[in-house]
């Protein structure tokens, strides 16, 4: 590196432990973060550690988190602090960490559940910027965080606004405490189970004519499927089932109960798996509503799954579950309000999306040497 910067293997300018409990040591009521391999930490009643450090999920996850105070950690929970924060900052040191993740995914072993050796943590080349300048990237990427902060905030006020509307319009789709008239989804509109062409005909898959939705791709977001990884082919595509832009789309096969019910809406036509129920709201339901509405239900929907390897809800138990059904004129103007909420969001997100790719750019360029 020019200037005279170096590199040095990160193991001798940091200490690394790691977290001595199990994950069951969490408790509710806990007043200090109880950091694991999930993104967010969960609260524990005791600490064993008050420091600046970073940690890292060793395993599952491998996230990155920056922390300062006192806190407990799991047992594969890396616990990395600076020898000499006069020589390497705490919060320049998260920021390298982050910009790597990428690189220890890449290094992680193991079967169903991969993890990091210690080894892949003390063996990482860390550039020797001086203090001043490991001070200004950490302030720089912090700034660029906050915005992130601030675009995923305006989301969740929003999210938070739309669910209000829907239970101060609608009361809650369950209870029905507001006494609507109440039928069968089947009467809601056509319900459609998708199906999986034979993966042994080639033919049948390919990059370019239309996208193959899988339950991972459903989020429970308006409007939001998440890019397909594969397509149909023309002949494909007649041997599966498409969802033409407008359905609503459920999770009614997964391995976990809490994906079950789980609904987008589609913002183009998609071709959909077996895993996947389709429904097309008929004329006399407002589809704005009966999203939100499935939404909503969603527990209520989940105790209609049969219990197994995998939880199933099928399509004739789909059909037959009761909901509220409020006058059209007021899921009209339901419709309405949420259009106008959702059109916010998307502007919110585009403004998320733009925060995070300036974040990785700044990422690349405050790390290249002078």
């Amino acid at each position: 590196m020019s200037n005279g910067e170096k590199t040095d293997r990160l193991g001798n300018h940091v200490s690394i432990k790691t977290g001595k409990l199990d994950a069951n040591s969490s408790s509710e009521d806990g007043i200090y973060p109880f950091f694991t391999c999930s993104r967010e930490p969960l609260s524990i009643s005791s600490y064993s550690y008050d420091c600046e450090c970073v940690l890292i999920a060793g395993n599952g996850d491998l996230n990155v988190k920056y922390y300062k105070g006192k806190f407990d950690a799991y047992q594969r929970t890396y616990i990395i602090e600076s020898l000499n924060k006069n020589k390497l900052q705490t919060k320049f040191l998260y920021y390298f960490m982050e910009k790597n993740i990428g690189k220890l995914r890449d290094l992680s072993i193991g079967g169903i559940i991969k993890y990091i050796k210690l080894g892949n943590l003390t063996e990482l080349s860390i550039p020797l910027f001086d203090f001043n300048k490991q001070q200004q990237i950490a302030t720089t990427l912090d700034k660029a965080s906050e915005l992130i902060a601030l675009r995923k905030k305006q989301l969740e006020e929003l999210d938070a606004l739309a669910e209000s509307m829907f239970y101060d319009t609608f009361g809650d789709p369950v209870k029905n405490e507001k006494g609507w008239d109440v039928d069968i989804l089947k009467n809601f509109g056509k319900v459609s189970t998708g199906n999986t062409p034979s993966r042994e005909e080639k033919k049948y898959y390919n990059d370019s004519y239309i996208e193959w939705i899988k339950s991972d791709n459903i989020m429970d977001e308006y409007m939001l499927l998440s890019q397909a990884k594969e397509y149909l082919s023309e002949e494909g595509s007649l041997k599966g089932r498409i969802a033409e832009s407008g359905s609503i789309l459920m999770t009614c096969i997964a391995g976990s109960l809490k994906s079950i019910g789980t609904v987008g809406v589609a913002d183009r036509d998609v071709a959909f798996n077996q895993q996947i129920n389709a429904i097309y709201p008929c004329k006399k339901v407002e589809k704005l509503y009966l999203y939100s509405m499935l939404k909503h239900s969603k527990r209520h929907i989940q105790s209609y799954a049969s219990n197994g390897m995998k939880h199933l809800l099928n399509k004739s138990t789909l059909e037959s579950i009761y909901f509220p059904y409020p006058p059209l004129s007021l899921q009209t103007r339901f419709a309405s309000i949420i259009e106008k909420i959702e059109e916010q969001k998307a502007l919110a997100k585009k403004a998320l999306q733009e925060s995070e790719d300036l974040f990785q750019r700044l990422m690349q360029d405050l790390f290249k040497p002078d």
